[in-house]
């Protein structure tokens, strides 16, 4: 598609400059008939030109007012055509770009149908190693969702041993899936496990509070759980932080929110006991055009970020 519209647009340049040409020989033309037909008629005043040579410029100027006349037909169908072609370039333009959009749209589809698997993974295979958190972990918009209960006693930021075992096999369970939606020395992408090509920018581990206490408190509770998480997580699969995005940045994060984003009212000790959580959010790299995804993918089959970041 872009061979035509880069032939369409040659074409166009081609036939531009031959109207051009053709404007510049109709206007000669024109002034060259009024010239003769200047001179025609002082010969017709003077009774000693001869008549033959009189009708014989009437003939020249009848030809060339006839190739004038086409020579003006003739631009006039060159300025239809150029129309014709610039309307078919618009037409193939605006035809790739719808295409280069449905693909990009597709792709991020492809990626958030992704993150979605990636998320059911991890529930069922935690559930498998602790059958008794189903109903503690749950999977909440683009994040995998801990009650704070079921981690951390009320107030406590610190692990105790058998909840630090839960945080140590979602790290072992997130070993497992990462490398085939990172990049770096870990990066092992494999269309088995990653078809659409997605990447991972971000597995961002959020402590939430609920709204006892005061925020300077509940900021620093919720920050040091998300803290206390990770640590726990990288001791015990340290190659987490080897993990790279498409900035060449670690994926694994923290951050801290205190009570600011609950999802229960704060009315209730059932409703605070479902906002002191942590919540293990996967953010994708989002793509803006088509060049991104082609550069995404590539970087994933050599298992660099470099080819990114150019």
């Amino acid at each position: 598609m872009r061979g035509a519209i880069r032939r369409l647009a040659r074409e166009e340049e081609e036939e531009s400059a031959f109207v051009s040409m053709t404007d510049l020989t109709v206007s000669f033309l024109f002034i060259v008939i009024i010239l003769l037909a200047f001179f025609a008629s002082q010969l017709k005043d003077d009774k000693t030109v001869p008549v033959a040579e009189y009708e014989k410029l009437l003939v020249e100027r009848n030809t060339l007012r006839r190739n004038m006349e086409a020579l003006e037909r003739e631009r006039e169908s060159l300025v239809i055509e150029n129309a014709d072609l610039r309307r078919r370039i618009a037409r193939l333009e605006e035809e790739l770009r719808q295409e280069r959009l449905n693909r990009l749209q597709n792709y991020l589809a492809s990626v958030s149908s992704e993150r979605n698997r990636i998320l059911r993974m991890l529930r069922e295979r935690l559930l498998v190693d602790f059958p008794e958190l189903k109903d503690i972990v749950s999977i909440e918009t683009d994040a995998l969702r801990f009650k704070g209960d079921g981690l951390f006693a009320s107030g406590a930021s610190r692990l105790t041993d058998d909840k630090r075992r839960i945080v140590e096999a979602i790290a072992v369970r997130l070993n497992e899936l990462l490398p085939c939606y990172t990049f770096g020395k870990a990066s092992r992408w494999r269309p088995e496990c990653n078809a659409a090509g997605a990447v991972i920018e971000a597995v961002q581990i959020e402590g939430h509070t609920d709204a006892s206490g005061q925020d300077r408190g509940n900021f620093s509770l919720s920050a040091e759980r998300a803290i206390e998480t990770l640590f726990a997580m990288s001791t015990r699969e340290p190659a987490l932080l080897d993990d790279l995005n498409s900035a060449g940045q670690p994926v694994v994060s923290v951050s801290g929110y205190g009570r600011l984003r609950p999802v229960a009212e704060n009315t209730s000790e059932r409703g605070k006991a479902t906002n002191r959580r942590i919540d293990l959010r996967i953010i994708m790299f989002t793509p803006q055009n088509m060049e991104d995804v082609e550069r995404v993918k590539d970087s994933l089959r050599r298992g660099m970020v470099g080819t990114m970041l150019q």
